[in-house]
């Protein structure tokens, strides 16, 4: 390695500096390197193992790498969704001592899924709606925070699975600046790009034949802005209400509570004759159901996946007569009966597939479709068996997506009935929810 390097990085890593950065990004060697879809970009970018992890390198100039690498460091301290910045690499020069471009690398995130490897097949319009929606959520929450994008789009974002959804993560932040509050007028130009640069990348899938046909590349974008609308006028508008209706108080924030966000606080004035009084919530962020979920399990996953967990803890809770007990105690033994044993009857070969609480929903999901089918209630244990043999085993891995080639499958995997022990007997299906689907969810995926 020719020259001196100038390595900017929040944690000592060792391991940077083995990697050829006397190479152009383009020209490392194919030991080194990681294959991983991902999205279209004005950069050259590559991806490589690093000290048991996958990190993402993208060559750009020194000015852009630093400003992004403290971007997205800032972001990550106020918990907004998005990769994880690792370090700043400078001062590369080639054999010969010519200069090379600065690199900014950052960690891959486990699990998650670039837009590109999701039309690999066919894209759907169910699924391409939950990902324009999931978008919007992330754009409302960047908003919220002052955050703006400058680039927003399908291919700056990574996706994760989340309980029938996606949860999105921004993974661009070079046009990104940070403000105290955005304007209106910065908050629609971030929502033009948006629409513009969703209904471009629908139009290329839609060339290539990888859109479903029912999808309309530009009405599909344009819903962003219906999505985005009804989020932010439902977390930042005021609220007039009668004296006599201050019961709709605490159905505000129920309303706010479900869709994923904690209040920090309202601030409530009444007029002059004190007949009417003006609300008006201060959101401090989403990951309400998630945040509770931890608390109480240690468990942390996405928002819907943490929702529809605590949706059986608590069925489990009443099926078996667990409703005098304080809730951390009913927690524990639904974590140790329930959860992990589904978790660990999971073989090893396959347990990079899904993530943990993903594998749990899809789980609950099939034992409701098999008690549909078979007209019966299906037990839990039943149902892990029956998902892990004609499910699971078929999924590509998602723990870091690499594209399979064609007919690589696995053989069938019997699993040891007495080794999967739930606790308390298996009560009826779980309750479905108002937003989940009627059809198979594996076809929505």
């Amino acid at each position: 390695m020719s020259g001196s390097l100038n390595i900017t990085a929040a944690t000592v890593e060792p391991g940077l500096l083995v990697l050829p950065w006397n190479l152009p990004l383009d020209m490392w060697p194919d030991d080194t390197i990681t294959a991983l879809p991902k999205g279209i970009s004005r950069h050259i970018v590559r991806f490589a193992q690093l000290d048991g992890y996958v990190i993402a390198i993208k060559e750009t100039t020194d000015e852009m790498a630093q400003s992004e690498y403290e971007m997205l460091r800032n972001l990550q301290k106020i918990d907004v969704p998005c990769v994880e910045p690792v370090a700043v690499v400078q001062g590369r020069k080639d054999e010969q001592g010519n200069p090379l471009a600065a690199a900014l690398v950052t960690r891959h995130l486990k699990f998650s899924m670039p837009f590109r490897a999701l039309y690999s097949t066919t894209l759907r319009p169910e699924t391409t709606q939950r990902l324009v929606d999931s978008l919007a959520l992330l754009l409302v929450r960047l908003h919220n925070v002052g955050f703006f994008w400058g680039d927003v789009s399908l291919s700056n974002t990574l996706f994760r699975r989340d309980a029938g959804s996606f949860a999105a993560y921004l993974v661009d932040a070079e046009t990104g600046r940070l403000y105290d509050n955005l304007t209106p007028g910065q908050r629609e130009h971030d929502l033009e790009i948006a629409r513009v640069n969703i209904a471009g990348e629908l139009m290329d899938i839609q060339a290539g034949g990888k859109l479903d046909a029912s999808i309309d590349p530009v009405a599909t974008s344009e819903s962003i802005m219906a999505s985005y609308d009804t989020l932010w006028h439902e977390l930042n508008d005021p609220e007039l209400l009668k004296q006599s209706e201050l019961w709709r108080i605490n159905k505000r924030v129920q309303r706010l509570n479900e869709l994923g966000f904690d209040i920090e606080e309202l601030s409530i004035k009444t007029d002059e004759d004190g007949t009417h009084v003006k609300i008006q919530p201060k959101v401090v962020d989403s990951g309400h159901h998630a945040r509770r979920l931890l608390r109480l399990t240690g468990l942390d996953t996405e928002e819907n996946q943490a929702r529809r967990l605590l949706n059986d803890l608590d069925a489990y809770a009443a099926t078996v007569s667990l409703l005098n007990l304080d809730e951390e105690v009913v927690a524990h033994l639904w974590l140790t009966r329930v959860f992990e044993p589904v978790i660990r009857a999971v073989p090893e070969n396959l347990d990079s597939k899904l993530e943990p609480a993903e594998v749990f929903h899809q789980v609950l999901e099939h034992r409701w479709f098999m008690s549909q089918k078979q007209g019966r209630d299906v037990p839990l244990n039943e149902a892990v068996r029956d998902y892990i043999d004609n499910v699971l085993q078929y999924r590509r891995d998602e723990e870091v997506v690499i594209n399979p080639p064609t007919g690589a499958f696995t053989a069938s995997i019997g699993i040891h009935t007495d080794s999967i022990g739930f606790g308390a007997e298996d009560g009826p299906p779980p309750p479905r929810g108002a937003d989940e689907p009627e059809v198979d969810w594996r076809d929505l995926v």
